[in-house]
C-alpha cells in the first residue's frame, strides 16, 4: 500500500546494488520509480555517443546536467511519492529520504563484471569493461570525476556520507539483507 507522500533518493558507489534497490523499493512501496542513470544513457545515444564520451561533453557542458537536475527539482511538485535513483536528488529534494549505499571497489568490479557476462546489458559502451581490473580501475576513476564534476557545479560532494539519512555497506550483504535493512529504514523514517 503506498505512502501518502513518501520521496526517497538513492544514490551510491557503482556495483553497491543501487539500480537494484531502488527497483525493489518502488515495487514493495507501490511508488514510481525514476533512473537518471537511463536519461544520461538515452541522451548519449540520441547523439550517437558512448557512454564515456558523451560523459566528456557533459564535463565541457553543464547543460545537460542542468536540464536533468531541472527536471529532479521539480518532480515533487508533480509526483507526491516515488523513488529517485540520481548522484543529486538528496541535494535538489531535501525532504526525500536520504539513502547511500558503498561498496568495496573490488567486489562492485565482480559484481559489474558478473552483471556484464550474464545480461550484456551495458550496450558495449565501454570496451575496456572486460576485465575485473579494469572495471575496478573504470569505478574509481569515475567516482573521482564524478565528485569534481558535482563540486564544480554545485559546490556539493555527492559521497560525502553526511548528506545522507542512512549509509549502508553492501559489500558483504545479500541483495535481500540489503532491502530488508533499507525497508525498515524507511518504514521507520517515514511514520
Amino acid at each position: 500500500m503506498p505512502h501518502k507522500k513518501l520521496i526517497i533518493s538513492l544514490n551510491g558507489q557503482e556495483g553497491s546494488g543501487k539500480s537494484t534497490m531502488a527497483a525493489m523499493i518502488a515495487e514493495k512501496l507501490e511508488i514510481p520509480r525514476y533512473y537518471m542513470g537511463q536519461i544520461y544513457r538515452d541522451m548519449a545515444k540520441e547523439k550517437g555517443l558512448s557512454l564515456p564520451k558523451f560523459r566528456k561533453i557533459c564535463d565541457a557542458d553543464p547543460s545537460f546536467d542542468n536540464k536533468i537536475d531541472d527536471f529532479v527539482a521539480s518532480l515533487p511538485q508533480k509526483q507526491a511519492s516515488f523513488v529517485i535513483e540520481s548522484r543529486t536528488a538528496w541535494h535538489f529534494i531535501p525532504q526525500s529520504i536520504k539513502i547511500y549505499l558503498r561498496v568495496n571497489s573490488k567486489i562492485a568490479a565482480e559484481r559489474i563484471f558478473k552483471n556484464i557476462s550474464e545480461k550484456n546489458n551495458r550496450d558495449n559502451e565501454d570496451a575496456n569493461l572486460n576485465t575485473v581490473e579494469n572495471i575496478e580501475k573504470s569505478i574509481l576513476k569515475r567516482r573521482e570525476e564524478d565528485s569534481e564534476r558535482y563540486f564544480s557545479l554545485y559546490g556539493i560532494r555527492q559521497d560525502d556520507e553526511k548528506n545522507y539519512d542512512f549509509v549502508l555497506d553492501t559489500t558483504n550483504l545479500d541483495i535481500n539483507d540489503v532491502f530488508e535493512e533499507i525497508i525498515t529504514f524507511i518504514n521507520e523514517k517515514s511514520n
